[in-house]
């Protein structure tokens, strides 16, 4: 029972409009679902990802009406996003600066390529080369050239003021596997902790920060709400056993439709899912059309009218 790789990232923002501009317009991402948090369904819930809908793809944000994120640890701070080879940062760097959006020169991290770089509402984020490792479905509906597209999530970052409890959360209930680690650019002094699971690399790793000197973070726009970890489908009651066995409080099981999710949190308090790669995206709607109209699940049909009449047009 292993965990395969990051599944998706869900984050914040306060301007569903804008949001989109920037990842669907700008970084080329494909919109494959348009619906509504589940949980409070005057948000919406936008789901960007390769050509393909792909699990391990998803960068996903809910728009909620709330002031700019407070940065601090006990939180996920950065969040990669993979492309193939040198060419494509190259082209990321120039169609990036020709946007107005402040980008920091290439450089090596972690033995990779790395371009850094923020959102309009200062999601923290990165373009990492992967080396092609891996399966690219590009999408065929942007100006963005198939070979310098956005081909998947990872690896993610987080904070935390000591390793300790983190370490044993994700080896002792995860399974995950520290691998190395190297200088923290952004703290003098610190360290990044590479935890890899299943195959590794880039899309399978999980970075923690140990920043003992910075206040908790206080969620909002810019920030990111949770990452979850991908599961083979047979697999997923067999974590809700192993939560159950070591006495974690989690959510228990939850369909989402699309995929199924569970939720805890680790020693620090940041939200980590375990989500299955299946049903997929295209449940309820074709492939070639997903989320070019507002995508409910079965149980939040009825209120369709309602629903809609309450969010902005994107």
């Amino acid at each position: 029972m292993q965990l395969l790789g990051i599944h998706h990232l869900t984050a914040i923002s306060a301007d569903a409009k804008a949001n989109h501009a920037f990842y669907a317009g700008l970084l080329g991402m494909r919109l494959v679902k348009k619906t509504v948090n589940q949980d409070d369904t005057s948000a919406y819930h936008l789901f960007y990802a390769d050509g393909e809908g792909s699990p391990g793809s998803d960068l996903t944000f809910f728009e909620f009406p709330v002031p700019r994120e407070r940065r601090g640890t006990h939180s996920i701070t950065r969040t990669a996003l993979r492309v193939n080879g040198l060419a494509a940062l190259t082209y990321w760097e120039e169609r990036l600066r020709s946007a107005r959006v402040a980008v920091s020169p290439v450089r090596e991290l972690d033995g990779r390529l790395t371009l850094d770089f923020e959102d309009p509402e200062g999601q923290r984020l990165s373009l990492v080369d992967d080396g092609g490792k891996g399966a690219a479905h590009a999408w065929g509906r942007t100006d963005v050239p198939a070979e310098f597209q956005i081909r998947g999530l990872g690896p993610i970052r987080m904070s935390v003021p000591e390793l300790r409890r983190t370490k044993l959360f994700v080896e002792g209930i995860y399974d995950m596997r520290e691998v190395r680690d190297f200088e923290n650019p952004e703290y003098k002094g610190g360290r990044i902790h590479v935890f890899e699971m299943g195959e590794g690399g880039a899309s399978a790793e999980l970075h923690v920060a140990v920043e003992p000197g910075f206040q908790p973070a206080v969620q909002g726009a810019g920030a990111v709400h949770h990452v979850a970890f991908r599961a083979n489908d047979a697999d997923y009651m067999a974590w809700v056993e192993r939560y159950n066995g070591v006495g974690l409080r989690s959510s228990g099981p939850v369909d989402r439709f699309w995929f199924r999710s569970l939720y805890v949190r680790e020693p620090n308090g940041i939200l980590f899912e375990i989500a299955t790669d299946g049903p997929g995206f295209d449940a309820d709607e074709p492939k070639e059309t997903m989320g070019e109209s507002l995508s409910l699940p079965p149980f939040l049909e009825h209120r369709r009218a309602a629903i809609e009449a309450g969010l902005t047009p994107l």
